[in-house]
């Protein structure tokens, strides 16, 4: 018969042993040992590097920032201020075209009117009196007068249509200042003054009841 089976006749024992020591070497180097004082050294040099490069990030950040603030503050000024811009200067066109359209229009209407008082003027300078005859007196009086009706209408309609026509306006048509009234007023007036004034209103009437008291006596003294 055949002997028992023994798995350790398929087991290396070297190659364990080997890999044990292996895994087992980086840890007996230096397990429990302090830092030295050139490990502290470096470890300090890189923090205070890591700092360094943090403080010229924060910095650099801190520009960003501020690079940023300044280009929203800008963006929100050109924003604004082309909106404030479009209105004004839409309402100042829209303004400015219809006072153009209306100067243009009172331009071209008075260019009319004139070239009218012109004609007007030349028609009424036309008539020569001293031309007349007897013959064609009535004639030429008759068409003076309807050139002369003729050139009165154009300037009245002209005056309606451009106040200028008319001249300064004068004084003449203007309300007269109210007058002060001549009297005073009795809450202003003294109490001597009253009596006065009372007695300029009653004197004629103290004058007629002594002159009828006169009489009346006097006829008693007559009936006695």
């Amino acid at each position: 018969m055949a002997s028992g089976f023994d798995e350790t006749d398929f087991v290396d024992g070297d190659f364990h042993a080997g890999q044990k020591s292996s895994f087992a070497a980086p840890s007996t180097g230096g397990a429990g040992r302090p830092p030295t004082r050139e490990e502290l050294d470096s470890r300090v040099t890189e923090t205070q590097q890591r700092l360094m490069e943090l403080k010229r990030a924060q910095e650099e950040l801190e520009r960003e920032r501020v690079a940023l603030e300044e280009a929203r503050r800008r963006r929100t000024e050109f924003q604004t201020g082309r909106e404030e811009m479009l209105q004004s200067l839409t309402r100042g066109v829209g303004f400015l075209e219809e006072a153009e359209f209306n100067a243009r229009r009172d331009a071209e209407q008075m260019a009319r009117t004139l070239g009218e008082l012109r004609e007007a003027l030349t028609k009424v300078q036309s008539v020569h009196e001293e031309t007349w005859t007897q013959e064609n007196y009535s004639v030429e009086l008759t068409r003076a007068l309807t050139v002369i009706d003729n050139a009165r209408m154009e300037w009245n309609a002209a005056r309606l249509k451009w106040p200028l026509l008319n001249g300064p306006q004068t004084t003449e048509d203007a309300p007269p200042p109210a007058e002060k009234s001549a009297g005073l007023s009795l809450e202003s007036l003294g109490f001597f003054q009253l009596c006065k004034l009372g007695l300029a209103f009653t004197w004629p009437l103290v004058l007629v009841t002594l002159a009828a008291m006169g009489v009346l006596i006097f006829i008693l003294i007559g009936h006695k």
